[in-house]
């Protein structure tokens, strides 16, 4: 059976504490998105506001990864490696970045449009942010991992998209990647997967493509994840603890 790293009231409040201040730090970096700009930008905006939280940049702490973010642009699902290609007017730009703080790893995401874009595009990012919120709020006592899968799945099937499958969520805590893994799909019988308990805290990602939901390698780098068609793919993420009475955003 697999162990769940449950944490106490004392350890979720210093992850709260990281959230918010991760929280912060996507919002500004979401918000200087705009054409002109290039992943290398944000990346090193993302070190100087991570140096200046007290933390340390998550995703430097992985293995042979060198960045504090992943920039995942138009096609690019993840693991989009920071570069100086200038975003244009209609990019749809993945902010992915994770806090250290305290000895706890903290992970969130959001997708973002550059200038203008069309009604397709934004009911796009709308389907994201809204399968993430009712995933979220399945993050109950008594619920199963399952049900999360399911509430992102539906969301985002219905209206046309796909959801991604050979990623997941994860738990976080000590570890930047815990159990369980949460995947953006109902996988086999719910009655199998992991029942949800106080002291769970989960990072909640939404991955879901315009079109198919194949993904494949752009190249040798072994990091970036791309569309298999080449259509857009988006991501919402955020950490969030299982209490008694139900699921609590650390990174609003």
């Amino acid at each position: 059976m697999t162990e769940f790293r449950i944490k106490t009231p004392v350890e979720i409040a210093v992850m709260a504490k990281g959230g918010k201040m991760l929280g912060e730090i996507r919002d500004k970096l979401a918000e200087v998105v705009k054409a002109g700009v290039t992943p290398l930008m944000l990346d090193k905006l993302a070190d100087k506001l991570i140096a200046q939280s007290g933390g340390q940049a998550s995703f430097k702490m992985v293995p042979g990864y060198s960045h504090a973010t992943c920039i995942n642009v138009n096609e690019v699902v993840v693991h989009g490696i920071p570069d100086d290609r200038v975003f244009g007017e209609g990019d749809v730009v993945g902010i992915d970045v994770g806090l250290y703080y305290q000895g706890f790893h903290i992970d969130t995401s959001v997708t973002v449009a550059v200038g203008k874009v069309d009604s397709l595009t934004r009911k796009f990012l709308e389907t994201g942010r809204e399968a993430l919120e009712k995933a979220i709020a399945q993050a109950k006592p008594g619920r199963r991992i399952a049900d999360l899968s399911e509430a992102m799945q539906t969301a985002v099937e219905k209206h046309g998209y796909s959801v991604v499958r050979a990623l997941t969520g994860h738990g976080v805590g000590r570890q930047l990647h815990e159990e369980p893994a949460i995947p953006c799909f109902v996988m086999g019988e719910k009655r199998h997967s992991p029942k949800i308990v106080p002291g769970m805290v989960l990072a909640i990602e939404v991955m879901y493509n315009q079109g198919t939901y194949e993904v494949v390698y752009k190249n040798r780098d072994g990091w970036t994840i791309i569309t298999a068609d080449g259509k857009i793919s988006g991501l919402f993420e955020e950490t969030v603890a299982v209490t008694k009475s139900g699921p609590v955003i650390l990174t609003q």
